[in-house]
Parts: structure tokens; sequence; C-alpha cells
């Protein structure tokens, strides 16, 4: 069925008067139509193994954790890219030499203070 101005369906593709060529068009539409619905069906299919949605719900994980991280370095003008590499190395450095005791000791300490002097700084600050 023709609108006035020569469209045909809901999307308005423009289709041509010639009911031959109108005829391909429709066709090809047709075929474009089910390699979709069998990309979308495949794709659905991919999605629901166990490991893919374990590999999703990792990245997500990993993708909230650092936009907090950089939501909490953006004052400071940097960002986990940009300090990551440092601390990669302190982690193989730390690896090699077994101290990993004593630096989960030292991060829980500095993590203390740090805690202590944020708190402080916001009990000085007046209302």
């Amino acid at each position: 069925m023709q609108n006035q101005n020569g469209t045909t369906g809901l999307a308005g593709h423009q289709h041509s008067l010639d009911p031959a060529v109108r005829k391909a068009e429709l066709l090809r539409e047709g075929e474009f139509f089910r390699a979709g619905v069998a990309h979308a069906k495949a794709s659905i299919q991919y999605g629901i193994k166990p490991e893919v949605m374990l590999h999703s719900a990792m990245d997500h994980a990993t993708w909230a954790l650092r936009a907090r991280a950089d939501a909490m370095l953006k004052p400071t003008g940097t960002n986990v890219s940009v300090l990551l590499p440092y601390a990669l190395g302190v982690i193989n450095f730390v690896r090699q030499r077994r101290l990993g005791k004593q630096a989960a000791g030292a991060a829980l300490v500095l993590g203390a203070l740090g805690w202590y002097v944020n708190r402080k700084r916001a009990q000085q600050i007046p209302e």
C-alpha cells in the first residue's frame, strides 16, 4: 500500500513504483531481515554460555571498579591508566622480594592513616 509521497512500510523506505523493481527491493529487504534475525539468534546463543556470562560479569565489575577509582583520583588530576604502570612495577618488586605480608601491612597502615587524616580534615571544616 503506497502513501502519497511514494513511501511504504513503517520505516519510510523509498520504493519504486515499478512492480518488478519493487519486488526485488522487498526480497532484498527480506534477506537483510532474515540475516539480522539469524545474527541476533546466534548472538543470544553465544551470550547464554556460562563462560561468556562469567566473562561479561568480570568485565562489568572491572569497569565499575575502575570508574570508581577514576572518580576518586579525579581531584588529583590523574587516573588509573597513568598510575597502573607504576603500580605493576611495585607489585612485581614485592613479588620478587617476597614482601607480600609486609606490603599488605604497610597498605593497611597507610589506609588507616589516610582515613584518620581525612576524618580530621572533615572535622576542621566549619559548617
